[in-house]
């Protein structure tokens, strides 16, 4: 007998036809040593195959949270795909979605790597074709039609710039040499509105016509009382204390109903000397109501397809109803802010003037920005400069954007921060006489001191 290359001689006997034998097995000892490494063995492989199986299961789970992914970053492809082939997308919201694609990519990657079937598979090619059309939609414009635009917008803004030189420098907006907003301060002034809160939307401020004797001193609220859309009415205090206390108010009314092609549509307003101007009702057309004459004049805003009756709003997180047309003062005179077909849904600047012999209201010049204006919350002028903010928080907006029509250049660098009261913000507008910022969030009436 022999075991483990030892041998045993054993001597047997038979008995009842069985050859029996004793043998001694305390010569053999067990092998403990190679027992417990091999269940070890067996131990370790337990061990990685239920972190196997637990990877498995954890993968399946994640493969349906990935397609949905997939899904929506394909649909909300679709429309910058759509902007991109009208030249209407934004660089900032694909480099967004890039960036949100490079870490699908790397999800995908990695249960790839441990699946390795049909579906991972597909997946993987999905996620290629989407970043494939991503950077097609970064490269090509940039190399071929975007350029071009952006070298004839630049051309055209320089020509409208060029109108603006004054004749004498001497004298002409000495107040506008001071750059650009450096900070906004806390509101200084925090009031809920005098029809109360439940109207949201409308506009108010200070007389902003700095050659205004008579006025100079007069607050102003014009409060959409018709759905948050319409309003034909306007309440002036001719005190800052009186607009405080709310008392000691002047109403005008220049139309008869709401739906008049006078009144006024949308957050839009702005007193400037004896006249108010404002968006008109269901159109592009600015309107110019005369508080001493009760009448009102319009002008037609320039551009194909100019944007009116919801078409452009303001938007960025929550689009601001029928905020199409913004009409703005500053130390430079008057402005529209709107959106065009023609410009793909950019904010477009104009300057209005007001003929005092003729009685007219014209449009004087027009520049165009490459900033879609449903990506933006809101915005005013200061000093010829457009600005433009963008939604944070409930509690917090950011100027983030300046173009400047003397230039025609661009900063996207901005950010100056702007406290609210609440969420929603239904115009801004900026005083020229004493540097300050109004707004009208969701039926309180806020007040900043811009510095430069």
């Amino acid at each position: 007998m022999q075991g483990d290359g030892q041998a045993q001689r054993v001597t047997g006997k038979k008995e009842n036809d069985v050859c029996a034998c004793e043998v001694n097995s305390a010569m053999w000892s067990f092998p403990v040593v190679k027992y417990e490494a091999v269940l070890q063995h067996v131990e370790a492989c337990e061990g990685s195959l239920n972190n196997l199986q637990e990877q498995v299961q954890l993968s399946h789970e994640r493969l349906p949270q990935i397609e949905a992914v997939i899904k929506n970053v394909t649909a909300r492809l679709e429309p910058h795909q759509y902007l991109h082939d009208q030249g209407l997308y934004s660089a900032l919201s694909l480099r967004l979605l890039g960036q949100e694609l490079s870490q699908l990519e790397t999800d995908v990657s990695d249960i790839h790597s441990q699946l390795n079937n049909a579906q991972t598979q597909k997946l993987s090619k999905e996620v290629g074709k989407l970043r494939t059309n991503v950077n097609r939609m970064q490269v090509a414009d940039i190399i071929n039609m975007k350029s071009v635009k952006v070298k004839l917008r630049y051309l055209k803004n320089s020509v409208e710039s060029c109108k603006s030189i004054p004749k004498d420098f001497r004298g002409q907006h000495r107040y506008c040499l001071k750059g650009l907003i450096t900070n906004i301060s806390d509101p200084v002034v925090t009031k809920v509105t005098p029809y109360g809160k439940s109207y949201i939307s409308g506009s108010w401020g200070k007389q902003a016509n700095m050659e205004s004797e008579g006025q100079k001193n007069s607050y102003w609220i014009q409060t959409l009382l018709s759905s948050h859309i319409w309003g034909n009415t306007l309440r002036v205090y001719q005190t800052y204390e009186d607009f405080i206390a709310s008392v000691n108010h002047k109403d005008f009314t220049f139309t008869s109903s709401y739906s008049h092609a006078d009144s006024i549509e949308g957050p839009s307003a702005v007193l400037y000397g004896e006249a108010l101007y404002y968006h008109c009702y269901r159109s592009a057309d600015v309107c110019r109501y005369d508080l001493k004459s009760n009448t009102v004049k319009h002008v037609t805003l320039p551009g194909i397809g100019v944007g009116f009756n919801n078409k452009f709003p303001y938007c960025y997180y929550d689009c601001r109803t029928h905020s199409d047309v913004d009409v703005e003062a500053d130390e430079t005179g008057l402005w529209a802010i709107y959106a065009t077909v023609g410009n793909h849904g950019n904010l477009v600047v104009s300057r209005l003037a007001w003929d005092n012999e003729a009685e007219t209201l014209n449009v004087s010049q027009t520049w165009e920005t490459r900033l879609f204006k449903k990506a933006v919350s809101n915005a005013f002028m200061v000093c010829g400069v457009l600005y433009a903010t963008r939604y944070v928080d409930e509690y917090h907006e950011e100027v983030f954007y300046a173009f400047d029509t003397a230039t025609g250049k661009e900063n996207n660098l901005l950010a100056l921060p702007l406290q609210k009261v609440v969420k929603g913000v239904a115009s801004l507008s900026y005083n020229p006489t004493n540097n300050q910022i109004y707004m009208y969030n969701d039926g309180y009436l806020l007040a900043y001191q811009a510095n430069f």
